[in-house]
């Protein structure tokens, strides 16, 4: 076939051996939007030209009898070589039934999604570590969330104690694995880590993996994140040994200790503390749970509290006499009961060094702020109050069937037992301590038989027949 002249546009009625200059020479015939010139050797392959001079490789063919196009690329960023690949690698998925568009589009999505893996499978420990955080948060206390952010503390800043002299806090068990990558908290890793972290710390760093453990079952059913985690990397057995068996904690007052304990208590320079620990063991909470107390929690009115429970969200109990005259004596600072003095609108923090003086003063040592928890379980013994009371102050989980779904207790049938506790334990600790609505006997009952000389009749007012009260002038 003779070519046309080189200043002669190609005839679009025919198809050509496209080469560089018939595109050149390729013009939009006057009138049309766009015109199209066929290759011969690559069927289906066109150079479309528009009315505006633009020219670009495309793909043209038949589908279910439907006509398609497929751009493939403008004639300056493409050669015709490689455009005529590009159509017959279309004329292959026509003859298979598939259509070039749609085909490419799943490919695109393929390859944003394999992008988008290999940036995800960069997610460090520590960016999962914070969306873990944010995601649970309001799903938990505030004391276990600011345990989880410890566990993560970079450390290295000025601390007064807990440092074994080196002047600077350490480290949280987990800030050693924030900067790996996710994928690589392997089983392997987390066994050395444990290994590590056991050999140290091992009662805060069996915290610490318990929290790990639950932070990979958060990110594998995470959408980001679980293509990425092993659930179960860090519940293989030499983890878990790494750690030993946690020791039965046994800290506990006894009923000849409370005289001594509760006049060490009584005697401390720090009021709101002397207070914090007497409630705790009265009402044997969580302490923390006591800690978050705020007085629009107390009740005067119908005599009941509000405890912050990490199990059931909260819980009511009785607002018993001698821990309201503790609570009623505390200067309000701020919204929480017991206010911290140095730390503007927070709450006290635990007085553990106030708690170790007190065991010292009393000669109880080993007593922890839980022991006066788990103190408040074993004294009420004494008393065969009924378990399931016991629970419910304490916010203890039934434990049986009848007590979960058959057994409720309204606030003043818990008071009863309640106030009983609270009087006994101040009574065997010797505290004095007088209700304010107890009603003192009448002076008949002081004095069941009459006197010599007496009259069982006298009109008199009582306090003429009673030697003992001065008539009022």
């Amino acid at each position: 076939m003779a070519r046309p002249p080189k200043n002669q546009a190609p005839d679009l009625t025919k198809a050509i051996d496209i080469t560089t200059g018939s595109i050149e020479r390729l013009v939009c015939p006057l009138g049309k939007p766009q015109a199209f010139l066929r290759d011969l050797k690559a069927p289906g392959l066109r150079v479309r030209v528009t009315a505006n001079g633009a020219k670009s490789f495309v793909f043209e063919a038949k589908l279910d009898r439907q006509t398609i196009r497929r751009t493939i690329g403008d004639v300056r960023a493409w050669k015709i070589d490689q455009a005529r690949v590009e159509a017959n690698r279309f004329r292959v998925l026509i003859d298979n039934g598939e259509d070039p568009r749609e085909h490419d589009k799943i490919q695109t999505a393929a390859k944003i999604e394999r992008n988008i893996e290999a940036e995800r499978s960069k997610t460090t420990v520590g960016e999962a570590w914070i969306a873990y955080l944010a995601a649970r948060k309001e799903h938990w206390g505030t004391r276990h969330y600011e345990d989880h952010k410890r566990l993560a503390k970079e450390g290295g800043t000025p601390a007064k104690r807990g440092t074994r002299g080196t002047g600077k806090t350490k480290p949280g068990p987990i800030y050693a694995l924030l900067a790996m990558r996710l994928d690589e908290l392997t089983p392997p890793i987390i066994e050395a880590w444990a290994v590590e972290q056991g050999k140290e710390r091992p009662t805060y760093g069996r915290l610490a993996w318990r929290c790990l453990k639950a932070f990979l079952a958060w990110c594998a059913e995470d959408r980001e994140y679980k293509s990425l985690v092993d659930a179960g990397a860090a519940k293989t057995r030499k983890s878990r040994d790494a750690f030993g068996k946690a020791g039965q904690k046994k800290d506990v007052l006894l009923k000849e200790q409370l005289p001594a304990w509760f006049a060490a208590v009584r005697g401390l320079p720090n009021a709101t503390v002397a207070a914090y620990l007497q409630t705790l063991l009265l009402i044997g909470s969580r302490r923390g749970e006591l800690l978050e107390l705020k007085w629009t929690d107390t009740d005067t009115k119908w005599n009941g509290m509000t405890i912050r429970d990490k199990v059931e969200g909260d819980r009511q109990i009785p607002l018993t006499p001698y821990v309201w005259s503790l609570l009623d004596a505390l200067p309000r600072i701020n919204q929480f009961v017991f206010a911290s003095t140095r730390k503007k609108d927070q709450a006290l923090s635990d007085p553990n060094s106030a708690m170790e003086t007190v065991c010292i003063t009393a000669g109880v040592q080993g007593l922890t702020l839980h022991g006066l928890r788990r103190s408040f379980k074993s004294l009420t013994e004494w008393l065969e109050i009924p378990a399931g009371v016991v629970a419910q102050i304490m916010g203890h989980k039934p434990s049986a069937t009848a007590e979960k779904h058959y057994t409720v207790r309204p606030l003043d049938l818990i008071r009863i037992h309640h106030e009983r506790i609270e009087a006994w334990m101040l009574e065997q600790a010797k505290v004095p301590f007088k209700r304010p609505d107890a009603v003192a006997p009448a002076p008949a009952e002081k004095a069941k038989e009459p006197t010599l000389g007496t009259d069982k009749t006298d009109k008199r007012p009582s306090s003429q027949k009673d030697p003992g009260v001065k008539p009022v002038l």
